[in-house]
């Protein structure tokens, strides 16, 4: 190998270990807490603890998907917890009136996709800010709910319904499984379809990805309808867990899931970012919680612990266009 080969190899290396910075930082933070509950808490790894951390964090990382194809084309959703608690409600209800899962998940799906699709005709059609547009919708859909449902929360659902998740491994399985699934699939989209690359060309220069062709406000439009309809997959995801559906189930779901694509290493000013990037933030903010109570720390430290690593990956970025 020759002197400039090799000056080329390391220059690639470097400039994939600055792209990826992030992402391995998040990754490094995520190890170290594994290797502190290994030593001070191993019992944190016996199955069932395990198992508990995967399928809570199942539907977190569904919405986590849809958020970071919003956040990629530099736009933002805090409605997904209002869509999260009405899409979970309509799924209770279906089952309740003899619906079976299916049929469940298809109306869970389509409401939320149709409230999707109404922020993304505020964002791109009227060109609303997002943060403003889907403020109000945030609070017309929890409102409306709070007045329909006056905190009541849905029973009797079907025993189908209830098998998927409650307490069975097989169903507990079935919600990893789906999670996982669905990320690798949007994963490997957004890497190798041109619909991947158009999210991206409309995060990093909308006008430029207008004169390649791809019309930005369409890319929008789909990106929120496909947020709100990831959003009512995760809202099934969760109410299948438990016997009843809680009408305030999504409550701080919005900043659950932003925080971690932002810590996961995607810009909040769009165009960069990663779903394995969001994986390890979900990852990292849902062990955290188990991780105290394991630790026999004060569960009031959590948000406080999830701030500081949200702040530092604020902070990160700002230096990261600084330096750009």
């Amino acid at each position: 190998m020759s002197v400039h080969e090799a000056e080329a190899g390391s220059s690639t290396l470097a400039e994939a270990l600055r792209e990826h910075r992030r992402v391995l930082s998040t990754a490094a933070a995520y190890v170290l807490l594994l290797l502190v509950l290994a030593l001070a808490a191993p019992r944190f790894f016996r199955p069932d603890p395990i198992r508990a951390l995967l399928v809570s964090n199942a539907s977190v990382l569904v919405a986590a998907v849809g958020m970071t194809l919003v956040i990629l084309c530099r736009q933002i959703d805090v409605s997904i917890g209002s869509i999260y608690s009405v899409c979970g409600v309509a799924a209770g209800l279906l089952s309740r009136a003899g619906a079976p899962v299916p049929v469940a998940a298809a109306g869970a799906i389509a409401a939320g996709g149709l409230m999707g699709a109404m922020n993304g005709a505020l964002v791109a059609g009227l060109r609303l800010p997002s943060i403003v547009a889907t403020l109000a919708t945030m609070v017309i859909w929890r409102e409306s709910m709070r007045y329909a449902r006056e905190g009541e929360f849905v029973r009797d659902l079907g025993l189908d319904f209830q098998w998927l998740g409650l307490g069975q491994a097989l169903g507990q399985t079935a919600v990893v499984g789906i999670a996982l699934g669905l990320f690798a699939v949007f994963a490997w989209s957004l890497g190798h379809l041109a619909l991947g690359r158009a999210v991206y060309a409309s995060g990093s220069d909308p006008e430029a990805a207008r004169l390649a062709g791809i019309p930005p406000r369409r890319v929008v439009f789909g990106v929120f309808t496909v947020m709100g309809m990831l959003g009512g997959l995760a809202a099934l995801l969760n109410a299948v867990r438990f016997a009843e559906v809680d009408p305030s189930a999504g409550t701080g779901l919005e900043l659950q899931v932003i925080a971690a694509v932002v810590v996961g290493g995607t810009a909040i000013s769009g165009g960069r970012g990663s779903l394995i990037g969001t994986l390890i933030g979900v990852a990292l903010l849902g062990s955290i919680g188990p991780a105290l109570v394991f630790l026999d720390a004060r569960p009031q430290w959590e948000k406080a612990v999830q701030g500081l690593i949200i702040l530092a990956a604020v902070a990160t970025d700002a230096l990261e266009r600084k330096e750009r």
